[in-house]
């Protein structure tokens, strides 16, 4: 099964996300299908590039998004 979910990039104290589509039983950290976004909780009002494209296109696929995922989309939706 595929999930829409956050893996971690960045170094120790400096977060940096991608927003990937990968197997569900793969680790955070492993190889991913493919990249959709990213978002940085660092800066002021925490970066956030997600292609709306790929991502509705992996939901019709049946992918699953995260909680985390759901709720970085929703201000992406909210910003537009």
């Amino acid at each position: 099964m595929v999930v829409i979910r956050l893996t971690r990039m960045g170094t120790k104290h400096r977060p940096f996300y991608r927003i990937v589509a990968t197997d569900r039983q793969k680790p955070r950290e492993s190889r991913y299908i493919d990249l959709i976004g990213h978002y940085d909780p660092m800066t002021a009002q925490g970066q956030l590039k997600v292609d709306m494209e790929k991502y509705n296109s992996w939901i019709q696929k049946g992918a699953k998004p995260s909680d985390t995922v759901k709720s970085l989309i929703k201000k992406v939706g909210s910003d537009n």
